[in-house]
């Protein structure tokens, strides 16, 4: 395989993420806000740090647009009974409407991505997604050293 493989891998991982920022701007809501709010259904409960890391964001950013979700009553902060510096993020009531809303969009935007791959083909591309997620898991592992 070549380098051009990983180039088109990265410029597809880019222009996905164009994408996704463009149709969510429709709903009023800025790419960032939307990958937090998904972020926060799919691992519900984490502190503020795990958000940023998770979205590879500074903090601060992440502060950010947090204080922007809680101003709009999607998102609270509350105290983390194990840390009393660090604030554990939660969906309000309020937020469900526009997470659906997200997650009707996102499933639009893979059926796009997808268009024209049969059945066999989705689940044999999720399936090297998978495998291509574990190996760069893995690499990311230090190697034991021999004593």
């Amino acid at each position: 395989m070549s380098i051009e493989t990983g180039y088109r891998l990265a410029d597809n991982s880019r222009q996905l993420r164009r994408l996704f920022d463009e149709r969510v701007r429709g709903l009023g809501i800025t790419g960032p806000q939307a990958r937090l709010l998904l972020s926060l259904e799919r691992h519900p409960d984490q502190n503020q740090a795990f958000y940023a890391e998770r979205l590879e964001i500074e903090p601060i950013t992440l502060t950010r647009i947090v204080d922007r979700l809680e101003d709009a009553g999607w998102v609270e902060r509350q105290a983390d009974p194990a840390d009393r510096r660090a604030r554990i993020l939660h969906l309000t009531d309020k937020s469900r409407g526009i997470v659906t809303r997200l997650r009707v969009g996102v499933e639009g935007l893979f059926e796009d991505m997808l268009a024209g791959f049969d059945a066999g083909e989705r689940a044999l591309f999720a399936a090297m997604l998978e495998r291509i997620a574990l190996n760069l898991a893995a690499a990311r592992q230090p190697e034991a050293v021999d004593g």
